[in-house]
């Protein structure tokens, strides 16, 4: 039995997206006010979200087995690689990884939408929650 597919957004996923958005924004404030800890705390929120970014994918491919799955599986372990290695690097480095990799996973996510295989409204949360995402990891990246 094939899943259908992904024709609109859970209740609530706005709003819990733009929550998500808090660690960013406090962690981007937290370093402009010189706190010790905030560069690390943004660097592994950052983290954190593009390994979660990366499960969406393996839920798509998983609820439509045999639709481009392995690309599907691809796209869902390299954001977690990434997001490891930018806690290996240097806090300016870190940083400038996860920013780069939020919106090069979004143009992803576009392309494949493009497809049919991401769901647009996905596709427009995901870009208004990456772009301000991105803008505090640069923030960050600006104060280090």
């Amino acid at each position: 039995m094939k899943t259908p597919p992904i024709r609109e957004l859970p209740e609530g996923a706005w709003v819990l997206g733009l929550a998500g958005l808090l660690p960013f924004l406090g962690g981007a404030a937290g370093m402009w006010l010189g706190l010790a800890w905030a560069g690390f705390a943004l660097v592994a929120y950052g983290a954190v979200i593009l390994s979660f970014l990366g499960a969406v994918h393996w839920g798509l491919a998983l609820a439509q087995p045999g639709v481009a799955a392995w690309w599907r599986l691809l796209g869902g372990v390299v954001p977690s690689l990434v997001a490891w290695l930018a806690l290996l690097a240097p806090l300016p480095a870190g940083l400038a990884t996860l920013a780069l990799g939020l919106l090069l996973l979004a143009v992803v996510e576009t392309l494949a939408a493009q497809r049919g295989l991401v769901p647009r409204d996905y596709l427009r949360l995901r870009w208004v929650l990456t772009l301000l995402a991105t803008v505090s990891l640069f923030v960050g990246l600006a104060l280090s």
